[in-house]
Parts: C-alpha cells; structure tokens; sequence
C-alpha cells in the first residue's frame, strides 16, 4: 500500500480516471478514432500553423509588439510541470525495461507497453500546445529562427508517425526530450521575472547531446533490423515497430542534429563562455 501511495503512476491513474471517465488501462491509440490520430487531421493542423505565423508576421509589421508578460508566464510555468510530470511518469515505467538488457530496453515489442503508449500520446498532444511557442514570438515581434519553426511543426509530426508506427525505440528521444524541456522552459519562465541565468547556451548544448544519444540508439535499432532480415551481416536481433516510422524518426532526427550544430556554431561560436546570450 505504501508503494502504491509514492507510485507517481498510481497517482496519474487515479487522476486520469477522475478526468476521463475511464481507467487509464482501457485507453489504447486507434487511428482514427482517437483525437489527432489521422493525417486528415494532423497535415491539416501543421499547414494552419505555418499559415497562422506568417499571416501573424505580416499583420505584425504594422504594429507595436505585445508583451504578453503574463500569459507568457503561465505559459512557461504550464510547460516546465508538464514536461517535469511526465517526464518522472517515463522514468518509472521505462527503469524497469532494462532488466531485459539493454537493447531489448528499446528494440523489443515488450518496450511498446500500454501504459507507454497512453505516455507517448500525452506528450503528442503537448507537441500542439508547443507550437504557441511561436505565436507568442509573432505578437511580441521576435525574430523567428526556421530552426524554431521546423522543429516545432515536424516534432508534433514525427510524434505521430512514431505512435502509429508503435516504435519501441520512442520512449528515449520522449525522456531525454521532457528532461530538457524541463530545463529550458524553466529558462523562460525565470526570464520573464527578469532573472538573467548565465546557463542559456548550455539548453542548446544539452538538446545536442539529446539528438546524438537518440541517434545512437536508432542507429543501433535501424541497422540490427535490417541486418536481421537481410541475413546478411550480425544483428542484435529485430526493433520493434514499422519500418517507415523508425527511418523517418531517424532520418529527422538526423536533420535535427545538424541544425542545432549549425545554430550553436552561429551563436555561440563567438562569444565568450560566461557571456549570457540575448534573449530570443
């Protein structure tokens, strides 16, 4: 009983039941059934983000910025819990998956659980609330990076690829992602006290470090697939999960890695260690 009184799991089950009806056991992710579960829906949305940031760049020019100082806020303060709450949530089911080893930790279909799947749909569905990230950039008249851009709108994409496609290998891009937007949005929220924290480049040092662990592991899951079924070189054994969704998370994440080297390099490259950067 103690356990389950300090389970974080057992908290947001109770929790989950009381908000949806329904116990957190029975959800499964059913294409189209379930909200934001078909392209007819996601294409549609990331093409009105693009829309909506443009048009809201245009409208812009002709006016003063908003300063938002306290929806923005409450914004960052929404993220940081958020991304902190699920991230503990990953850690307690994923700790366990390595007593199988650690390739079976991400590459077998026993990595793809049920409780996971319920995990990896919240934080899908946080990749839209994200995407006010750049409307309050628009009406405060900041300059918006095509980084920022891309990364946002293809995230919420590439999330639901990976949950159509039940990748076992999702739940370490998620983990090392929450733990970063933990630390990044707490940035930002700390900022719009007017607290300047000497930390700022090391967000973008961190989210590198992020994408190569993640590459390593798709890498890792990507090659001992093939090989396995190819027959033709040694193999760790299969990955888990469709194949067009693991080489478009790798493929993406991949991209990912280079902008955000080419960003740091822009940025940061000449500016000395302790300099804070301006905010964006």
């Amino acid at each position: 009983m103690a356990t389950q009184f300090l389970s974080p799991q057992a908290w947001f089950e109770a929790g989950y039941e009381k908000v949806v009806g329904t116990p957190a056991s029975e959800f499964r992710y059913t294409p189209g059934t379930t909200f934001m579960s078909t392209y007819r829906e996601v294409v549609p949305v990331c093409l009105l983000y693009l829309v909506v940031i443009l048009g809201g760049q245009h409208i812009m020019k002709s006016l003063k910025p908003f300063k938002m100082a306290t929806a923005f806020r409450i914004h960052n303060a929404f993220l940081t819990l958020a991304s902190f709450v699920l991230w503990i949530l990953f850690l307690e089911n994923v700790i366990p998956l390595f007593k199988e080893g650690l390739f079976n930790s991400f590459c077998s279909s026993q990595a793809y659980t049920q409780r996971l799947e319920l995990l990896y749909y919240l934080n899908y569905l946080t990749k839209y609330y994200e995407l006010l990230d750049t409307c309050f950039l628009v009406i405060r008249k900041k300059k918006l990076e095509f980084l920022h851009v891309y990364h946002h709108s293809m995230t919420a994409y590439l999330c639901f690829t990976q949950l159509e496609g039940k990748t076992s290998t999702s739940w370490v891009p998620i983990v090392l992602n929450l733990g970063v937007h933990v630390i990044m949005y707490s940035y930002y929220l700390l900022a719009t006290f007017g607290i300047q924290c000497w930390w700022k480049r090391y967000i973008t040092v961190t989210q590198i470090a992020q994408f190569i662990t993640d590459l390593v592991v798709f890498y890792v899951g990507v090659l001992s697939d093939a090989a396995f079924y190819s027959g033709a070189l040694p193999s760790l054994g299969p990955c888990s999960g469709s194949v067009f969704a693991m080489y478009f998370g790798t493929g993406l994440l991949t991209s990912y890695l280079f902008l955000f080297l080419e960003f740091y390099y822009r940025v940061y490259s000449k500016l000395p260690a302790k300099l804070p950067a301006k905010e964006n």
